[in-house]
């Protein structure tokens, strides 16, 4: 458990690209939404926040008793969403948030608690996040799969959908060692999500598709460190939503 006081906040958008309406799709017939809330109420946090743009949404956290917060529907992130609700509930401009993605319906509370803590120590940071390393093949490949590379003390270096860092000596294939999956949890303190809408979307990461890179284009530092405990992937697709069901009917 951490000393850091912080806030859960879970952005929760019905429009998805690539999974329509996926905070409502059933795992094991739970909303995956829910099993998002369950996990981080595993956390110390001192509060958990569903923000949504949805009605549906809306409606289906308060069935199972979350604390939710209507926002807009045309935010570019839901870091932009996050700074929404930061307004909104008036948190100071030192209040940490952590941002648990809403297809994230495995992450451990360890991994929340830890993510808040880093961002506490490393008072130099914008932000703080987490990875794993990346043991499939395929993943590496995968563009719903985010690859991170970081330095030697523990900052981000770039977020890429696609295979890097690039293992030259291997002209066949990308080796999965030494290549990191970024793992969609971010601690941020309130002031940051307000310069972060201030600052508005930059090309880079619209382009990639990856909002934490707003953060590194305007030159904040992103913490980075292994989780202290294991993550099992997120859902980004319809697919990915029949292998979990899968996977916890086999267990």
């Amino acid at each position: 458990m951490t000393d850091t006081n912080y806030i859960v906040v879970i952005p929760a958008r019905y429009g998805s690209t690539r999974f329509e309406g996926k905070p409502l799709a059933l795992i094991q017939g739970v909303p995956m939404l829910q099993r998002v809330w369950q996990q981080a109420q595993k956390s110390s946090a001192s509060r958990v926040v569903v923000a949504t743009d949805d009605q549906r949404i809306f409606d289906c956290a308060r069935e199972f008793g979350a604390e939710v917060v209507m926002t807009r529907d045309d935010h570019v992130s839901g870091t932009d969403r996050l700074a929404e609700v930061a307004d909104k509930l008036d948190f100071a401009d030192d209040a940490v948030i952590v941002n648990v993605q809403g297809d994230e319906p495995l992450i451990p509370g360890s991994v929340v608690e830890q993510v808040a803590a880093n961002l506490q120590t490393y008072k130099q940071a914008a932000m703080a996040t987490l990875c794993e390393p990346i043991e499939s093949i395929d993943d590496v490949h995968n563009s719903n799969v985010v690859k991170v590379v970081a330095n030697d003390i523990g900052f981000a270096q770039y977020f890429s959908r696609a295979s890097i860092p690039v293992n030259r000596s291997d002209k066949s294939e990308l080796s999965p060692a030494g290549v990191w999956r970024h793992i969609g949890v971010y601690a941020y303190r309130a002031r940051t999500l307000r310069e972060f809408v201030k600052r508005g979307p930059h090309p880079i990461e619209l382009s990639e598709s990856l909002e934490q890179l707003r953060v590194m284009m305007w030159g904040g530092l992103i913490h980075i460190e292994p989780a202290v405990e294991a993550v099992p992937g997120g859902v980004d697709t319809p697919e990915d939503l029949e292998r979990l069901n899968r996977e916890l009917s086999n267990d």
